[in-house]
């Protein structure tokens, strides 16, 4: 049997009473979960300097060697929430970067159907244009494995076009997405800063002609 991931609030939680940063009582509360690199272990001081560089709102886990925040964060959006604890991270000064959110973009039927609450029946009719306004989008992957995935921020898109999710739920997968894509764009830079150049340049130059 595989164990539970280790969890952990900071045990000094009486200082949530002096040294949580003020927030505004109307700003509504995100959820949401920072998966960490360049750390592997949570020793208690990895553990206060997060804590005292802003994650108080944060628990602390492990899995499988890799270490996690999950956040309860008040803010005037998603996207501010999730760079705000992206800098409280960087601010900790523990050799910690943040590796990506905890949300994949690319989703499969079934995903969709769990996502906007309608039966995976419905959704393949979406696709194939039997019911529903058309023009669903096209998979962005894995189209000939017979399992295509899509891309959710223009699942969702397109469902805020025809009025089936909020406009708050479409800008979040947006905005998800988007500071993913960042995230791995400069994980790789680290990773192969050479390589990363030489693409980088070559998508440019493709893109000036």
């Amino acid at each position: 049997m595989a164990s539970p991931p280790k969890a952990s609030k900071n045990k000094r939680t009486w200082k949530r009473m002096i040294n949580t940063k003020p927030r505004i009582e109307c700003e509504p509360e995100h959820d949401f979960a920072l998966i960490l690199s360049g750390i592997t272990e949570l020793t208690p001081e990895v553990q206060d300097a997060l804590f005292e560089a802003g994650c108080d709102d944060a628990t602390i886990s492990v899995r499988a060697g890799r270490v996690y925040l999950t956040f309860s964060r008040n803010s005037r959006s998603l996207k501010d929430a999730i760079l705000t604890a992206i800098q409280d991270v960087k601010n900790a000064r523990v050799g910690a970067d943040v590796l990506r959110v905890d949300v994949c973009n690319l989703v499969t039927q079934a995903d969709i159907s769990r996502k906007i609450g309608r039966s995976r029946q419905l959704v393949h009719q979406y696709i194939a244009g039997v019911r529903g306004p058309g023009r669903f989008p096209a998979p962005a992957c894995k189209i000939t494995d017979g399992v295509p995935l899509w891309y959710w921020c223009e699942v969702a898109y397109w469902l805020r076009q025809n009025d089936m999710i909020s406009h708050d739920a479409a800008t979040e997968a947006q905005q998800a997405a988007l500071i993913n894509t960042v995230l791995e764009m400069r994980y790789h830079q680290k990773l192969d800063p050479k390589l990363s150049e030489e693409i980088l340049r070559s998508l440019a130059d493709e893109s000036s002609r």
